[in-house]
């Protein structure tokens, strides 16, 4: 679980950047700093908060024993890059319907390997909780960093 954590959540990254700043380019004329910058905390931040924040608080809130991890924290040398090839490639061809189905899936595919990875329960009667915190890490974070924060950036018409 470790592993598909590490390896889903980078690819998360790399399509919440993608379409993060696809979103800010199609709607704004805005600086190339600005885009990686929106582009940056829109995947990094975001994707923390739905990859870990969000299912550590659920498996607290469940009373599981679970690991706090920060992956651009912790493996920084795959993440932050990671993020800099969404940036680069929203930037240069900024597409966003197949991207962001891509993202909101590889986002459900982290969470839940972030509770199985670093958290130990007896996960069958906890099916019902963990549905309802990976809606709240996926469907809430997913939109707001596709839709909603880009364009509370972008150049008003």
């Amino acid at each position: 679980s470790h592993t598909f954590f590490y390896i889903l959540h980078p690819f998360h990254v790399v399509l919440s950047a993608l379409v993060t700043t696809a979103i800010y380019k199609q709607h704004s004329k805005g600086k190339v700093w600005a885009v990686i910058l929106i582009g940056y905390v829109g995947s990094i931040g975001i994707a923390t908060l739905s990859d870990a924040v969000i299912p550590y608080l659920g498996g607290v809130l469940l009373n599981l024993e679970i690991e706090f991890h920060l992956g651009f924290i912790e493996k920084w040398w795959l993440v932050n890059p990671m993020a800099l090839l969404g940036i680069t490639i929203g930037y240069w061809k900024p597409a966003t319907k197949f991207p962001h189905a891509g993202h909101v899936l590889l986002s459900t595919w982290a969470s839940l390997f972030y509770f199985t990875a670093f958290g130990t329960a007896n996960w069958i009667p906890l099916l019902p909780f963990i549905f309802l915190f990976l809606f709240l890490a996926v469907w809430v974070p997913c939109c707001m960093s596709d839709i909603v924060f880009p364009l509370l950036f972008a150049e008003k018409d």
